[in-house]
């Protein structure tokens, strides 16, 4: 009977034992897979044990530059019986402009086709009845056939976006539109206007945080916009033709301005 209960006391130590590993392996697994969690939190703004008391504040930031491309866009319209004949007087106009352009050094990767189009030119005979009959609808007939060329032209010095303008027309093109001054190093400027943006905001911040008694603690959100009106230049409008040579005109370049705008929250205590 002794013997029968040392025997009972050996296994139920036994098995408090493996209870107790049990119990300390898991815990191991909980704490393992919460320090995995605390280090995937560390990765982005806001993570973590969620912020209960906030201020929110938003800023500007603003960045001026000269254009140092200009960019416009001429079409040549050619109509003729046949579209044999409306294609080979387009090709002789554009290509004459395209040699134009070239020989006052813009690169081919500047000059694009960015539209062709062959339309049928229509002409309706209209019918004549008598009063109180039905009319039918006037005949359609094709009389001929418009060939419009697009293309768009880039200048990476503005000064001589003005002899360009007037060069093309007098080269034969019908049509000069769509001038607009760029930046080329936008991405720059834009980085530029955004750290403002985020000092004007930090400022805010400070200055609120001192008018409400209180301490910044950490930002726990960000969000950002932006992209400021790019300035554009009409040269001539849509439409206009040229038949003789034209004075070049003047082509202010003025400034562009790029803002940026963001939103920044902070923690408090």
């Amino acid at each position: 009977m002794e013997e029968k209960s040392v025997q009972d006391i050996l296994n139920a130590t036994r098995r408090v034992r493996a209870q107790a590993a049990f119990a300390l392996c898991m815990l191991g697994v909980f704490l393992v897979f919460a320090a995995i969690g605390e280090l995937k939190g560390l990765n982005y703004i806001g993570s973590g044990v969620p912020a209960t008391n906030t201020i929110s504040v938003s800023g500007t930031g603003e960045v001026f530059a000269v254009p140092d491309t200009a960019t416009f866009s001429f079409s040549v319209d050619e109509t003729a019986k046949d579209v044999a004949t409306a294609q080979a007087s387009a090709t002789k106009k554009t290509n004459a402009i395209i040699d134009y352009l070239k020989g006052q050094g813009i690169a081919d990767t500047d000059i694009q086709t960015t539209d062709y189009n062959i339309n049928p030119q229509y002409s309706y005979a209209a019918q004549v009845c008598p009063a109180g009959i039905y009319c039918p609808p006037g005949q359609q007939s094709i009389t001929g056939y418009q060939v419009s060329q697009t293309v768009s032209v880039k200048v990476h010095d503005t000064s001589k976006a003005g002899a360009l303008l007037s060069g093309v027309g007098s080269n034969g093109a019908t049509n000069v539109s769509g001038l607009s001054l760029d930046v080329s190093n936008q991405d720059a400027l834009q980085i530029q206007a955004r750290d403002k943006a985020i000092t004007d905001a930090k400022n805010k911040a400070e200055v609120l945080a001192k008018s409400l008694g209180v301490q910044l603690v950490r930002i726990v959100g960000y969000s950002e916009g932006g992209g400021g009106p790019v300035y554009y230049a009409k040269a001539m409008s849509a439409g206009a033709t040229m038949d003789a040579v034209a004075p070049a005109p003047q082509i202010p370049t003025g400034q562009n301005k790029i803002t940026s705008d963001v939103n920044v929250t902070y923690e408090i205590r």
